[in-house]
Parts: structure tokens; C-alpha cells; sequence
């Protein structure tokens, strides 16, 4: 009678044996044939559980962090350890590069980095040398001689004796990094669990190269943000200024601009453009420059300057609408006029009042053939603070209009008074109090925009 065919279950391979007693030739079982093939299934299918229930909670993960922490979890309880350490190094040196240890301390973590790279087995797989594509057990840490004396002396002192290291590789990318986990005592997984962890730690990479690239994005957003957004503030007599950006997950619109204008005036101005990702950020370059260039020309008008900021978003962009405020500030007679299109009000914050700015009802900025709006006119009290922020601000809370509104009101009311004496101060509290901790997280988070500009 011809040995049973034993099939291959979702990549399980079955010349891997399940445990150690069934790990010996069928003629040394002494059940029936029938009865060992049910026990080699039923240990695959116990397999294919556990890399599904593994797998499906790194894919839960969102975050770079997140998911190296879940690998090193996931990868201790696989081959039976309970420390170990990655490293993500991706061989095209593009960044970013993390070290992030289980049960290991900082410290720990640095004296391990003391050992000279190619000496350990993690080190090896980082640099690409001979030999390092799968696999690398060491099985015996002290007892080898053989080894780097400085990774024995290392590995005494913390208290391992063994460790077992996989390359974290992506078919599109190549290398991104080595993970290892570390035995108490002298040993090494058995063949099934290496097998396991094998098959884990490649779908692990493909998961890690997507969050890489969506890293790497996410700091290419954020770094033309920046760049198009002002890298400091204009010091003008008579009024100090602070401004405070959150920029969102996928890039959003939200801008602001602080310019000095002739005669010691001051133009301020905050705006968000619809949409986020890359056309968001050029539609608010664009805006941005126009309006430089319009208030220049035209600034102690805050409803030309908007006016024209309009036609601008109708021709360079049909099919997009955008909010913004602009206000022609005088310092030195404390006088600001101000015009604002679909855009949040600003707020006076003093010791006698905390109030929102009355503005006239107008739409966002292209959604009329012809915008026009009445400009407003305040007089900021000697140590009021006026607050321009961006809608994110509101729609970050969750709340209604209203009581997003309502919480803004209360975080400028509550201003302690010794803080009130600092523009940076004023806008670090509003924004701590709006958005606690936990608050403002998320991938559908929104751009946030707070300019503060506090008057002597």
C-alpha cells in the first residue's frame, strides 16, 4: 500500500512536522493511517488559525510603531521567547530608521548596539552579508567560543542565551529591517515554529513596506506644507503674534499669513481650501500667494482683497471652494478691519470680555458668481488677544456647531490670566483645551489653524 498523499494547507507545508511525537516515520505509528493523517490536518488547521488570528491583528495596525510592536509580540509567542528586538533599517537608506525592543530596556537596548554589527546575527542581516537571507540561529550564546566576545560578554550581562533572527523583507522594496528574539536559556524553536514564523514574518513585511511608503508620504506632505506656509512671523510694533498648525494624517488645506504692510500696518489672514492630499496643498499655495499680493496692493480694503482672492479660486480652480479671512490691522491705534468669507469668526480674548467677532453671513469663496461682503471694525482693548483659527479647529471635536462653538468659548474664556500676557501662551491653551489628548487623532482628522495676535 503506497504512503497517503498529504496535502498542502494555505502555505502549511506538510513535510513540516507537527509536533515532536508525530515527527517519525508512518511505519513507528501505530494507529491507523486514516487516524494520522486527521492529526497532521488537524495540527495544520490549528496552524492556519493561529497565523490568521496573527495576521488579521497586524493588519489592524495603522502605524509603523504599531505594527513592529504586534510583529515582536506576535514573533515572541511563535518561536517560544519572551524578548527580543526590531529594527527597521530599509536598504534603500530613504528612511526612517527604529529600533524597538520587548522586555528590553533603553539602556539594554543600547548596550546590545554595543557589539560590533557583524557580529550578531541581526547585524549581519542588516548589512547584507553572505549567507543572511533566511534564518540565523544561535543556539548557544555562552557556550560558543566561536563567537564575538564582546555579543557573549553583552548577551551575559543581560541575561540571554540564545537568540533566533528572520530578515523583514518586501518582494517590491528588498530589505527593511531584521527582527530577534532572545531565549533565557540555551535553545532554539523547533522546526514547525520556525516554519510559522516564516510564513508570518512575510506577510509581515509586505505590511510594513505599505506603511513605509505611507510614512515616507506623509512626511513628503508635510514637509511642502511647511514650505508653503510662513517660516516666521513679521515683528511689528505694538502687537506680538504666535501661530500654531496640526497638520492632518493626508494633508489637508488650512493656511495663514502674517505680513507687514506700509505705514507700520499689519495684514493677518487664516483660510482653508476644500479637499486634502497634494491639490489641496497647491490650491493653497496658490491662494496663499494671491492674497500676499493682493493685500499688498490693497489691504486697508479687506472686501477687495477678498474680492479678488475669489476671482483668483474661479480661474485657477472651477471646481473648488475655499473659506478664508483677512483683517488690516493698525497697531498703533489698535483699530482692525476685517472681512471674512464662509470662515469662522474671530475671537477677542481679555480680562473683561471673551467674545466672537460679528461678522456679516457670507459664503465660502467661489460658490457665488460674485462675492461681496461688509467688512467689520474692532478695537482690540491694550492686552486683548484676537484669535483666528481655521474650521478643523471645530469639526476635530466631533461636536455640533453649536456646542463646537460653545467649547471654543469656554477654552478662550478659561485663559488663565498669567498666560494672557503671551500670544504662544493664549493659543497653546485654546488648543490643549478644545483638543485634549485623544481628541484630535485619527486618519480623518482635519487641518487645525490658530493665529493669535495679542495688542500692547
Amino acid at each position: 500500500m503506497s504512503a497517503p498523499h498529504l496535502p498542502k494547507v494555505a502555505g502549511i507545508d506538510p513535510t513540516v512536522p507537527v509536533s515532536a511525537h508525530t515527527a517519525g516515520p508512518l511505519s513507528e505509528v501505530p494507529s491507523a493511517p486514516g487516524t494520522f493523517i486527521q492529526d497532521r490536518l488537524a495540527g495544520w488547521i490549528s496552524d492556519l488559525t493561529t497565523l490568521h488570528e496573527l495576521t488579521e491583528r497586524l493588519a489592524r495596525t495603522a502605524t509603523l510603531d504599531d505594527a513592529l510592536h504586534e510583529l515582536l509580540d506576535a514573533g515572541a509567542a511563535l518561536v517560544g521567547a519572551r524578548r527580543g528586538l526590531v529594527v527597521l533599517e530599509p536598504s534603500d537608506h530613504r528612511g526612517p530608521v527604529s529600533t524597538i525592543g520587548l522586555g528590553l530596556a533603553h539602556a539594554e537596548l543600547g548596550l546590545i548596539e554595543t557589539v560590533p554589527r557583524a557580529a550578531t546575527s541581526y547585524g549581519r542581516i542588516l548589512e547584507g552579508l553572505p549567507d543572511t537571507e533566511g534564518a540565523q540561529t544561535t543556539p548557544d550564546l555562552l557556550g560558543d567560543t566561536a563567537l564575538d566576545p564582546r555579543r557573549r560578554e553583552v548577551a551575559a550581562r543581560l541575561g540571554y542565551a540564545a537568540s533566533y533572527a528572520v530578515p523583514l523583507t518586501a518582494e517590491a522594496t528588498g530589505r527593511l529591517g531584521a527582527a530577534v528574539w532572545l531565549y533565557d536559556e540555551p535553545a532554539e524553536p523547533l522546526e514547525r515554529r520556525r516554519h510559522l514564523v516564516g510564513l508570518y514574518t512575510g506577510y509581515a513585511g509586505e505590511h510594513l513596506a505599505r506603511l513605509l511608503e505611507l510614512e515616507r508620504a506623509r512626511a513628503d506632505v508635510a514637509t511642502v506644507t511647511e514650505e508653503l506656509l510662513p517660516t516666521r512671523l513679521p515683528r511689528v510694533a505694538g502687537v506680538q503674534l504666535a501661530a500654531r498648525h496640526r497638520r492632518a494624517p493626508q494633508g489637508g488645506g488650512d493656511w495663514y499669513d502674517a505680513l507687514a504692510l506700509p505705514e507700520g500696518a499689519l495684514g493677518l489672514a487664516v483660510g482653508s481650501v476644500n479637499g486634502s492630499g497634494p491639490s489641496a496643498l497647491a490650491a493653497m499655495g496658490r491662494l496663499r500667494a494671491g492674497l500676499r499680493a493682493y493685500a499688498v496692493m490693497e489691504g486697508e480694503d479687506p472686501v477687495a482683497v477678498l474680492s479678488d482672492l475669489e476671482l483668483l479660486l474661479r480661474l485657477t480652480e472651477p471646481a473648488r471652494t475655499a473659506t478664508a479671512l483677512f483683517a488690516y490691522c493698525e497697531p498703533a491705534a489698535r483699530k482692525i478691519l476685517l472681512a471674512g468669507a464662509g470662515h469662522t469668526p474671530p475671537l477677542v480674548i481679555g480680562d473683561r470680555r471673551t467674545e466672537f467677532v460679528e461678522t456679516s453671513v457670507s459664503a465660502p469663496l467661489g460658490m457665488l458668481a460674485c462675492w461681496e461682503a461688509p467688512s467689520v471694525q474692532i478695537t482690540p482693548a491694550p492686552g486683548e488677544t484676537v484669535l483666528l483659527c481655521t474650521d478643523g479647529l471645530l469639526r476635530r471635536t466631533g461636536d455640533s456647531t453649536d456646542r463646537a462653538f460653545a467649547r471654543l468659548h469656554s477654552a478662550a474664556a478659561s485663559v488663565p490670566k498669567a498666560m494672557r500676557q503671551d500670544a504662544g501662551a493664549v493659543a497653546d491653551h485654546v488648543l490643549r483645551t478644545v483638543l485634549p489628548d485623544g481628541l484630535d487623532r485619527g486618519e480623518d482628522a482635519e487641518d487645525v489653524v490658530v493665529l493669535a495676535a495679542r495688542f500692547d
